[in-house]
């Protein structure tokens, strides 16, 4: 994470309490602080201003991962607690400065975390976000991680979250169409394809037209593709490649329109007895 000059200075205010939105810290106080986070320095003499200490601190530390645990740290519910300060009041401060580098601070849990700005586009509702069932909580939860930790740069989790939505969602599936639903077994690739006999979307009927045979055989491209990232890029294996923003983008919004084609056919299917 790599901020500017000009973030930088305010955040120090904000660490160092002189903007009056967070608590004061004293000379002793900000050496603790950031020797927490790798730092190696005792307060003594000769030591120069707290803004001054603050400011050089993280210039050392800029473009570092270290840089946003400080600020997660500074926006830490318990930071705030029986004193007089309002974290929204500092978060809306330091967000004025934070967009311009492309971050912002957002509510997660009960805490304020750095976020990236331009997470996921894709977004659909799942038929069953409120469904107290364990598998359609499981569905929701997959949704919500997705989004989050793209915004939070997990990209390697956000693509294990994604394969995990199109598993949830195609044994649910399974599990309301056929009457002898099999017990998943890892297999992606052939579960999508007993899901897709299911509901008639198997790419290589007869009786399809050839553009909804392509894109058909896309979504199977997708789900593929999806066990491919899953295994070389995610945090569930040692990861062969690094993966990037656009690559847990690509993944999740992905994944994000195949379920939602899926929901849309079960959905038709359901009502009308057939799938176009």
């Amino acid at each position: 994470m790599k901020i500017s000059e000009n973030t930088l200075k305010i955040l120090a205010k904000i660490i160092t309490g002189d903007s009056s939105l967070t608590q004061y810290r004293s000379g002793p106080m900000l050496v603790d602080f950031f020797n927490q986070f790798g730092c190696c320095d005792s307060y003594g003499q000769g030591f120069p201003s707290r803004w001054k200490y603050a400011e050089d601190k993280l210039r050392l530390i800029n473009g570092k991962t270290e840089l946003k645990d400080i600020i997660n740290a500074v926006f830490d519910a318990r930071e705030f607690l029986g004193k007089d300060l309002n974290p929204e009041n500092a978060v809306d401060h330091l967000n004025q400065y934070l967009k311009f580098d492309g971050f912002e601070m957002g509510k997660v849990g009960e805490h304020f975390k750095v976020l990236q700005i331009g997470g996921v586009s894709v977004q659909f509702d799942s038929p069953f976000m409120e469904s107290k069932e364990i598998n359609h909580v499981f569905i929701k939860d997959q949704v919500l991680k997705c989004d989050k930790k793209i915004s939070e740069g997990d990209f390697e989790g956000a693509i294990t979250n994604a394969r995990s939505l199109v598993e949830a969602v195609l044994i649910e599936i399974e599990a309301k169409l056929s009457p002898y639903p099999l017990q998943y077994d890892g297999e992606l690739i052939k579960l999508n394809k007993r899901v897709q006999t299911l509901l008639n979307l198997d790419p290589s009927r007869k009786d399809i037209g050839d553009m909804l045979r392509q894109v058909l055989s896309g979504l199977t491209s997708v789900v593929n593709g999806l066990a491919s990232m899953r295994n070389k890029m995610s945090d569930a294996h040692a990861a062969g490649y690094k993966a990037s923003k656009h690559h847990a983008k690509l993944a999740v919004n992905s994944a994000k329109t195949l379920v939602d084609f899926i929901f849309d056919s079960y959905s038709y299917q359901k009502s009308t007895g057939r799938v176009e």
